[in-house]
């Protein structure tokens, strides 16, 4: 033991777990990991260990030779811990494909998980008989027979916000406070400490603590911020037992080290980043520890995790965290495990919950105080880390406020088409305006979740212009959305008289006193013009779909919403139409649309075809893909999102793909 304190004393074995940790983490980055399935597997055998239900939703960790996302659509009964048998089909996971949004792929692989088996038949072989994960089901199964809040009993006893509703999380985030609903390391100390109470008499208390710390650590299915404090206990308990004098950075540093020498992927772990960066953060400050200070600590801490996930910041979550850390952690976590106990208080509860519930919706409605970010490189993050660890708060708020306008002037003109599953939205980005033409709208891609933070992430703090195409839903049905989340100046419509959807939209403009226009023949911006080429009136919203044409740096741009061959045979007998670099084909690739006599006038270099993977309208049509074999195809169903920037007069393209 000698020989180890002489060791920690020093600073050798920092060096150590550095060189262990850096080839953990270049491991993780540079080596491809594989799967031990080929994936034309059609069944698997393994045990559940964890399962989430969703609607008519089950879905199923299974632990076979490795881990696999298990999609099941009929009503069984599992434990976890039973032994399974699943039929089906293996399918890989899809990258993301608009940019910067979540990676679902990644996740997973960040996970050790390579496939997602869509199940069609599960049998149970042998039913669990583990006695830890009966005593975790008799837990649940008891937290399940509560009348009120019984969701929020499972997130602050066993740790899992699988119940929590979709859009409460989401206001969590939104506000920068998910960590509220998560069991924080004061929660564990009020643990330790009431636990220290029930053993003062044994002799072997700190035994018995670590042991029910280790079962706690297993009933929440190993969260990272619990794993952290066991860890950080138990060091501290070897540290004073021993004299090893290791103060809390050398404690709080090996339990770190430990973790991603077990597994390297902790790094992109959130959870981990959260605990651990705070942690650091909170016992690296020199200055006073009063509840203010440490609050601001842990807000200045969180940023750049936060920038990274929500692309925006909201200045209310330090008002949350100063009123809702003691009332979480001081009265709801403690009643939690009284009201597991004791039953009849479960309403009691329950009117605390839908307390702190109803000020935090308040809250959340105020988005005054929110500030967009965009998506920097990692070196941002080191430098103001750097600073903020050696507390020299005026470069910390400097480097903010350069976060904040980062990517706000675009200097080399962009153009977005994105991604919207069967519709069209085309975002053009020059200089600092930002023009929209059509915003999609299909129930499975959200422009509220989906684009609205890719606007973020690229440094767009309003839109301009807002231009709709034409009146249908898959163009402009995500419009409402947009102007109800996201600063519109103007909103732009096409020629004809306005359908349902467009007066529904126009309802919300007038109440947030939103200009707009209709049928226009040309758009000035910042000596850039968008020609609006349809301005005839047809007795239908696709031939009246507005027809844009512009110019950028000498590349020339032509955007066809859903205008028919009836709508090209007019533009080619009123304009003498120039070769086009980039077409948006019209009608997402119909046979209605793009003529062969259109194509061959305007000749286009790049065709875009904005179109729905597997869509049920047999789109893009072989006729228009023949039509259009001289030019290069980009479809949003193969290649996902498509960039195209203007960088040194040349026309670069990048792609989202799935």
């Amino acid at each position: 033991m000698k020989k180890l304190k002489t060791i920690l004393l020093t600073n050798k074995y920092i060096v150590i777990l550095i060189f262990i940790v850096l080839i953990s983490l270049f491991v993780t980055n540079f080596i491809t990991f594989n799967s031990k399935y080929n994936g034309d597997e059609t069944s698997l055998e393994g045990y559940v260990i964890n399962k989430k239900v969703k609607g008519d939703k089950l879905t199923i960790t299974l632990n076979a030779k490795e881990k696999v996302i298990v999609n099941y659509y009929n009503d069984i009964e599992l434990e976890l811990n039973d032994y399974i048998k699943v039929s089906g089909k293996m399918v890989e996971p899809s990258n993301n494909t608009v940019f910067n949004t979540f990676n679902y792929k990644k996740y997973l692989y960040n996970n050790k998980i390579f496939y997602i088996f869509n199940a069609n038949k599960i049998e149970v072989l042998k039913n669990n008989t583990n006695i830890f994960y009966k005593i975790k089901k008799i837990i649940k199964d008891r937290i399940n027979n509560y009348t009120y809040s019984k969701e929020y009993l499972e997130v602050f006893i066993l740790g899992n916000k699988n119940d929590i509703s979709e859009d409460q999380i989401n206001m969590f985030n939104e506000l920068g406070i998910i960590h509220l609903l998560s069991i924080s390391g004061m929660h564990i100390s009020i643990f330790i400490l009431f636990l220290n109470k029930l053993f003062k008499r044994f002799k072997y208390k700190r035994i018995l603590i670590i042991l029910f710390l280790i079962f706690y650590v297993f009933l929440t299915s190993f969260t990272i911020s619990i794993v952290r404090c066991f860890l950080c206990y138990l060091f501290r308990i070897i540290n004073k037992k021993y004299n090893l004098n290791l103060n809390n950075k050398n404690i709080l540093f090996i339990a770190c080290s430990l973790l991603l020498i077990i597994n390297p992927f902790y790094i992109y772990n959130v959870g981990f980043l959260y605990s651990f960066i705070i942690s650091y953060s909170i016992i690296n400050h020199k200055g006073k520890r009063n509840y203010i200070n440490i609050t601001l600590i842990s807000f200045f801490s969180s940023l750049p995790i936060l920038i990274n996930t929500n692309y925006s910041i909201n200045i209310l979550s330090i008002i949350c965290n100063i009123l809702f850390i003691p009332y979480i952690s001081l009265f709801i976590f403690p009643l939690s495990i009284i009201t597991f106990m004791f039953p009849f208080l479960d309403k009691i509860f329950s009117y605390l919950i839908d307390f702190f519930i109803n000020v935090i919706e308040a809250l959340s409605k105020i988005d005054f105080f929110t500030f967009s970010f965009s998506k920097k490189p990692i070196i941002f993050y080191l430098i103001y880390y750097y600073f903020l660890f050696f507390n020299n708060k005026k470069i910390v708020i400097l480097l903010l406020i350069m976060f904040y306008f980062y990517n706000y002037y675009v200097f080399n003109p962009k153009i977005y088409f994105i991604d919207v599953g069967q519709g069209d939205s085309i975002l053009i980005r020059n200089k600092n305006k930002n023009i929209l033409i059509d915003t999609g709208g299909n129930h499975n891609y959200s422009l509220n979740k989906n684009n609205i933070l890719f606007f973020k992430s690229i440094g767009i703090k309003k839109m301009d212009y807002l231009i709709i195409s034409h009146g249908d839903y898959d163009h402009m049905g995500e419009a409402i959305n947009l102007v109800n989340n996201f600063k519109v100046e103007k909103v732009i419509f096409n020629c004809g008289p306005y359908n349902d959807l467009e007066k529904e939209l126009i309802k919300v403009l007038d109440k947030k006193k939103i200009k707009y226009d209709s049928c226009i023949k040309e758009l000035n911006i910042d000596n850039n013009k968008l020609y609006f080429l349809q301005t005839k009136e047809y007795d239908n919203e696709n031939d009246n779909s507005n027809v844009i044409y512009t110019e950028l740096n000498g590349y020339k741009f032509m955007f066809m919403g859903d205008a028919s061959t009836t709508t090209e045979k007019e533009m080619l007998n009123n304009y003498n139409l120039p070769n086009i670099d980039v077409l948006k084909v019209g009608h997402h690739g119909s046979k209605t649309s793009s003529s062969k006599e259109f194509i061959n006038e305007i000749n286009p270099k790049y065709s875009i075809i904005s179109v729905g993977k597997n869509n049920g309208y047999g789109h893009p049509n072989k006729e228009v893909l023949d039509n259009l074999v001289k030019s290069k195809i980009y479809r949003t169903d193969k290649d996902g999102s498509i960039m195209f920037k203007i960088k040194n007069n040349k026309l670069k393209i990048e792609t989202c793909s799935p």
